[in-house]
């Protein structure tokens, strides 16, 4: 489902603007503004700059789902799907890194803890979507495995790529390759008999 064209220009708006000021000082009216809607719309469309944020980080989403549709996608190894559709996520953010740093950031603020559980819930629901979009079909024990894993995964590789300046991110793609034939080891040795 697409979003509607004012979400879409708010979004880019909340981008724009957050370029400019940073995450932080960012007002739900100054990017009603500079969307060219009123704020009543705004308000309409996004109850807070929190659901704005996570619009933005839903196109990542869905540019990593896009993944499992492609055609020769299903039949790669389960390691490198995962390194692709993780990869596509960080991809999708390129250019604000700055912007994905100073939400996480905000949300991260001791006075925050209304968006501490919304980030959780968020994490939560990017690795499910990261399970889904590498095709992982896995249950029981090996599956709770992965998403601890996919989670830690997750976390570390964000950080990573938040600290390196390379449009395509080449010190975080070498790590994260490192991390995932580890991981495929680890897994190989715990449920494959």
């Amino acid at each position: 489902m697409t979003p509607s064209a004012p979400r879409r220009r708010l979004v880019d708006a909340a981008l724009a603007e957050a370029d400019r000021v940073g995450w932080r000082n960012l007002s739900l009216f100054a990017v009603a503004r500079r969307a060219g809607l009123p704020l009543a719309d705004a308000a309409r469309e996004f109850a807070d700059l929190d659901a704005v944020g996570e619009a933005w980080l839903a196109r990542a989403d869905q540019a990593m789902l896009a993944l499992a549709e492609q055609e020769g996608f299903a039949e790669v190894s389960a390691r490198e799907r995962v390194e692709r559709a993780l990869t596509t996520w960080l991809a999708a953010l390129r250019g604000r890194r700055r912007v994905l740093g100073d939400m996480l950031a905000y949300k991260l603020r001791p006075a925050h803890v209304h968006l501490h559980a919304a980030l959780v819930v968020g994490l939560s629901r990017r690795v499910q979507w990261l399970r889904q979009a590498a095709l992982l079909p896995a249950g029981g024990a090996q599956r709770d495995f992965e998403e601890v894993g996919l989670t830690l995964l997750f976390v570390a590789a964000v950080s990573r790529w938040l600290a390196e300046d390379a449009d395509d991110f080449p010190a975080t793609r070498q790590w994260l390759a490192r991390r995932l034939a580890s991981a495929e080891w680890l897994m190989r040795g715990l449920f494959v008999r």
